[in-house]
């Protein structure tokens, strides 16, 4: 099952990590957890707590970070992670899992314009002369993303990750009324 991930961070630097990760499964169940940093963990940029939000003084009452790395082990293993910006998503994810004892690739991340592309061609694959499936796999997402709510990203893990399975949602039911087209002859 597909799986949309956010994380919020200490900053942007070098040495940033984990403070709030949520997740929303395709199904639309999803998790949310405020991290309580690993006694390494100091980096901390102000400008950052103005974008998301989080006090610093408020990570003490998070879940330890070991406990939500095996959390997130047990619960997204075997699961297809995406993300907006799966580089930095990626990165906090390896900091966090390295810092609970895990592997950095115990969880691996993938890009959610990807599964968007994907959903799409696997709908009009079957309806679609292979010469046209790209151009109209391409029409469909790019017309979803402009018919997308505009906002302001809310800078909240889970918040940004139903953000993308909204966004991956819309693709799919794009391409499913288009597929109806296309099996009516239009």
């Amino acid at each position: 099952m597909l799986v949309f991930l956010d994380f919020e961070a200490s900053s942007l630097a070098k040495l940033s990590y984990p403070i709030e990760v949520g997740w929303v499964f395709e199904d639309g169940a999803s998790a949310q957890y405020l991290i309580r940093p690993a006694p390494a963990w100091t980096d901390w940029d102000e400008r950052a707590a103005t974008i998301h939000g989080i006090a610093r003084d408020e990570l003490a009452q998070g879940t330890p970070h070991a406990e939500v790395a095996r959390v997130m082990v047990e619960q997204l293993t075997a699961h297809d992670l995406l993300a907006s910006a799966p580089s930095w998503d990626g990165k906090w994810l390896s900091a966090l899992l390295r810092a609970a004892g895990y592997p950095r690739h115990t969880l691996r991340l993938r890009d959610s314009d990807e599964a968007r592309r994907e959903v799409v061609e696997r709908i009009l694959a079957p309806r679609t002369p292979p010469e046209k499936l790209r151009q109209e796999v391409a029409n469909l997402v790019a017309l979803a993303d402009v018919r997308a709510p505009d906002g302001r990203p809310a800078h909240r893990a889970l918040a940004n990750a139903r953000v993308e399975r909204d966004r991956w949602c819309a693709v799919r039911d794009a391409a499913l009324a288009r597929a109806a087209e296309l099996d009516r002859g239009a």
